[in-house]
């Protein structure tokens, strides 16, 4: 065992870790305001608004997020368009090419979880919003997505654990997030375990203070459906 050589680069592993955390905050943040207008878009009764952001749930749902990532890193940089327009100075850096797959595919996740939510509202109390004379505005701002986001809680707690998982992606594109760090280790020092324990135990520790907070914000926000269930 070489545990000397990690002890020796917990800078490196803490560096690490702070980029795997900007990746999950940042991809979490952007998806959360682009999913909530999509889980209304899913529910819509219009086919040509609902069936558009159905296929891309489908799309991004079905196929691996590595490729996605391969796609947009890789696949993208072959079109001469793409190269010479504007956007190609923020398509060549690796850091953006990752938030941008990360995003759209848990967007697609986070808007299936919030869609099922909005299904899962009682008439009752949407019946009691219009008694009200609520706008529709107000209704998703007051009742809609309060009332969403209570009941996703718990599915979307996974999503986020499983998008903090999913950083350890971004190494295949040259990032040095932990996963990163331990591979530059492991090709440097040609040492295996200890690398890899050492960033499944950052995983873990993130992991565990996530579903903690999860675990906290459940039992403030959405105590009351046990009791309407018990």
């Amino acid at each position: 065992m070489n545990w000397d050589i990690i002890a020796e680069n917990l800078g490196l592993y803490a560096n690490g870790a702070k980029l795997t955390l900007l990746l999950t905050v940042a991809s979490l943040a952007i998806s959360f305001f682009l999913a909530v207008p999509l889980a209304f878009a899913r529910n819509s009764q219009s086919r040509a608004i609902r069936y558009p952001v159905f296929l891309y749930a489908l799309v991004f749902r079905g196929t691996p997020l590595l490729v996605q990532l391969f796609l947009i890193y890789f696949g993208l940089a072959q079109f001469e368009l793409v190269r010479e327009s504007v956007v190609w100075s923020w398509l060549s850096s690796p850091l953006v090419c990752v938030l941008i797959a990360f995003v759209l595919n848990t967007t697609a996740y986070s808007t299936e979880i919030f869609a099922g939510g909005l299904r899962h509202i009682p008439v009752g109390e949407v019946e009691a919003a219009r008694a009200y004379g609520m706008s529709p505005l107000t209704r998703a701002c007051r009742i809609f997505i309060p009332s969403m986001l209570t009941r996703s809680l718990p599915l979307y707690g996974n999503e986020t654990i499983m998008m903090l998982q999913a950083t350890s992606l971004a190494s295949t594109v040259t990032l040095l997030e932990t996963t990163g760090v331990a591979r530059n280790i492991t090709l440097t020092y040609y040492i295996q375990f200890e690398p890899y324990a050492t960033a499944a135990a950052v995983y873990l520790v993130l992991t565990f203070v996530l579903v903690g907070a999860f675990q906290l914000i459940e039992r403030r926000w959405a105590g009351y459906l046990d009791h309407r269930t018990g």
